[in-house]
């Protein structure tokens, strides 16, 4: 999974004044750091560097311990995530039949990796290790819409896409 966006940073000066307000706020709580992580992200929909910076200057520790619990905690994400969500469970019956192949169908299709957001901010790609869906196996979501049973031709694949242009 990439680690750092490439697409540019697109804070507005609202969500600014907003994080920086709960900041202010907050900073004097001890174990601040982990909740000052979440509220940005809950604004920012993700922790680009900037916004890191932003929360390490505002309590006065350093960067690296910031993008350290932001790097530790699964929760966070330090990429944004596309307005539709396409998530491929690679978990046990699905991969037995197939998601290994759609998943990388997929990262062609899309022109991203695991992790990654197209450049338009539309698609982001991940993948899970199971959606309770067994039975439809293969299984890919797209934000909540689940469709199983596919079979990773690429007619089928555009149909699903096609719906979210």
């Amino acid at each position: 999974m990439r680690r750092f966006s490439t697409l540019p940073f697109a804070g507005t000066p609202e969500q600014e004044q907003q994080l920086t307000e709960w900041l202010d706020q907050h900073k004097d709580m001890p174990g601040v750091t982990m909740p000052a992580l979440q509220k940005a992200q809950e604004i920012y929909g993700y922790l680009p560097i900037e916004v890191q910076r932003m929360v390490a200057d505002a309590l006065g520790i350093p960067l690296a311990e910031v993008y350290g619990v932001a790097t530790f905690y699964s929760q966070f994400r330090l990429v944004p995530q596309g307005r539709y969500r396409v998530s491929v469970c690679l978990g046990t019956a699905c991969y037995v039949k197939g998601s290994g192949k759609l998943y990388e169908k997929l990262q062609e299709k899309l022109g991203i990796g695991d992790g990654e957001c197209t450049p338009d901010g539309k698609f982001s790609l991940d993948s899970c290790r199971c959606v309770g869906a067994c039975g439809l196996a293969p299984v890919m979501m797209v934000n909540d819409d689940v469709y199983g049973r596919l079979t990773g031709e690429d007619a089928e694949l555009d149909a699903i896409l096609a719906k979210y242009e």
